[in-house]
């Protein structure tokens, strides 16, 4: 592999830096005698450096500095680390250390990552994504930072957050590091705190009219279509209505997606499939009450609604089964401001601003929370719950930790034991009365890199709410009935790579028997999956 780079230009660039592993003959061929240790290391001794010192840190968030600054200058080493213990290494690159990072992303950042697209740019957006050294880009993560996590408006600290989302592309699904490309759509923001900090990183000016920044956004989607033809683009963490409205805006003309409307309703899918499951019963025997009608809710809502549809049911039953709960009150018929995505699910039923009495008079098997309310499931919700239910289905979905709407063992206790629970964040294991119980956490990462392999590997024209329905149950399915009896409805995360590769084949075919592949239909699925997968491995650089 003849890079022409030679000495410190080698070095310096981290998708090619091998640090200590550089063979003598590339030594030799390349410049660099004197320039690193006069020593040949093998990866696992980088990799035992590399876990030694993280073992020096105190906190999550200084590992998460130290594993980015390893991403800066060895790209390699760095999915090697992460690769190598996924289940101790995803919650420190994004989920629950992330929120962290990007509330202080202004004062850890340290080289750039990504691109930074200001609204100043309108006009020019072409010209800027060409300054893109890669030129094949197959997924751009987007946000506008409006509604980062559970914390709001965070503005440029958002780039935290496509930064993180593609990095589990590649660490969780194989997806080839170089195709990836984090992105900020900067268009001011509306938080006082940053506006006021010297070190904050985006425009000082409060965010533009909805008309303004749609026009912003489409001149970016057109932009893509010409630069990258090839790229899906994932939207990420925008607010609540932005994210319903541009996903349908650009749905049917362009590939592209939202993880938080698509991607959290595919991984709650799956704990629904399971929770179902293991309570003996079908998705359409349960009754759903959401706390939370955002982006995040509606599109819950209507992925269990087609998932419903595909067994039988019509749509109108189906959202007849889901009930949702916003700051407001419960959403019901007689209300005037609900926005057009929210209406399908106002059914008639006397108005009231009380969760608790929703859940009495709906009498729901299943309470999902979408509320980013810490706390807001209370052990009276519980225990109510556990009295209409044998089995109360309990998802506290928000995050980072402390949104959660009731801790794992919380949601043991309050039931005496009888609730199946899954939340947005990983708990520990909870021992009560002789039992033990694994709570499962209900994030994407199960889900959108899976579906992120499938698109890159079939080169998808389009996405489709089928593909995270069949991801959905793609996940549901690998989960063994041993750790199911326990409580757990989600696959270990140790073995997140080879759940993803079997998920993104299932999904593939999808993409195929849809038309929407651009590439030649494969004999073995999986093996096609398996081909594409990249593998954190240092090639022989002459």
């Amino acid at each position: 592999m003849a890079t022409g780079m030679r000495g410190m230009e080698l070095l310096q660039n981290a998708s090619l830096n091998k640090s200590t592993a550089f063979t003598e003959a590339e030594r030799q061929a390349l410049g660099l005698v004197g320039l690193v240790p006069d020593v040949t290391e093998t990866e696992d001794i980088q990799l035992k450096r590399v876990l030694m010192q993280l073992g020096h840190k105190n906190t999550d968030l200084e590992r998460y500095i130290h594993l980015v600054n390893l991403l800066d200058h060895d790209e390699t080493l760095f999915y090697r680390t992460i690769m190598s213990d996924p289940a101790r290494f995803l919650p420190i690159i994004y989920d629950p250390t992330i929120g962290e990072a990007c509330l202080k992303f202004g004062h850890i950042y340290r080289q750039a990552r990504g691109m930074y697209l200001s609204i100043e740019r309108r006009g020019k957006v072409k010209d800027v994504l060409r300054n893109w050294p890669q030129k094949d880009v197959r997924f751009i993560c987007v946000t506008d930072g409006g509604r980062i996590l559970g914390l709001g408006d965070l503005g440029a600290n958002g780039m935290g957050i496509p930064i993180g989302k593609l990095q589990l592309y590649t660490a969780a699904a194989g997806v080839p590091p170089q195709y990836l490309l984090p992105m900020y759509l900067d268009a001011g923001t509306n938080n006082q705190q940053y506006l006021s900090d010297p070190l904050y990183l985006g425009l000082r000016k409060a965010r533009p009219a909805t008309e303004d920044l749609y026009s912003f956004v489409d001149e970016f989607v057109q932009a893509v279509q010409d630069v990258f033809p090839k790229c899906c683009i994932h939207f990420e963490d925008w607010t609540g209505v932005d994210a319903v409205h541009l996903l349908q805006r650009y749905r049917d003309k362009f590939c592209v997606y939202n993880d938080d409307v698509q991607g959290t309703a595919g991984i709650t899918l799956a704990g629904m499939i399971n929770a179902a499951k293991l309570k003996g019963s079908k998705l359409g025997d349960e009754k759903y009450l959401f706390l939370g009608a955002g982006s995040a809710g509606i599109g819950l809502a209507n992925l269990l609604c087609s998932a419903l549809a595909q067994e039988g049911m019509s749509l109108q039953d189906a959202q007849s089964r889901v009930h949702m709960f916003d700051v407001k009150g419960l959403l019901e018929s007689t209300r005037t401001d609900l926005v057009d995505f929210q209406r399908p699910y106002a059914h008639p039923h006397a108005p009231t601003a009380d969760f608790l009495e929703a859940i009495r008079s709906i009498k729901p098997t299943t309470i999902i929370g979408v509320s980013t309310v810490g706390g807001a499931f209370t052990q009276a919700v519980v225990e109510t719950l556990s009295t209409i239910n044998e089995r109360p289905v309990i998802l506290a979905l928000s995050n980072p930790t402390e949104h959660a709407e009731c801790t794992a063992e919380q949601a043991y206790a309050w039931s005496g034991g009888k609730a199946i629970y899954a939340a947005g964040v990983q708990f520990p294991p909870v021992h009560l009365a002789g039992t033990t119980f694994l709570p499962g956490q209900a994030n994407n990462f199960y889900i959108f890199p899976a579906v992120g392999m499938a698109i890159f590997a079939t080169q998808a024209s389009r996405v489709s709410d089928e593909m995270f329905i069949e991801a959905a149950r793609a996940v549901a399915d690998q989960v063994p009935a041993e750790l199911l009896n326990q409580g757990l409805l989600y696959p270990l995360q140790s073995n997140i790579l080879e759940t993803e590769i079997q998920t993104a084949a299932r999904v593939a075919k999808l993409v195929f028997d849809s038309g929407l592949a651009r590439v030649g239909r494969p004999d073995d699925m999986v093996a096609f999956i398996r081909a594409h997968v990249y593998k954190p491995e240092y090639p022989s650089l002459i």
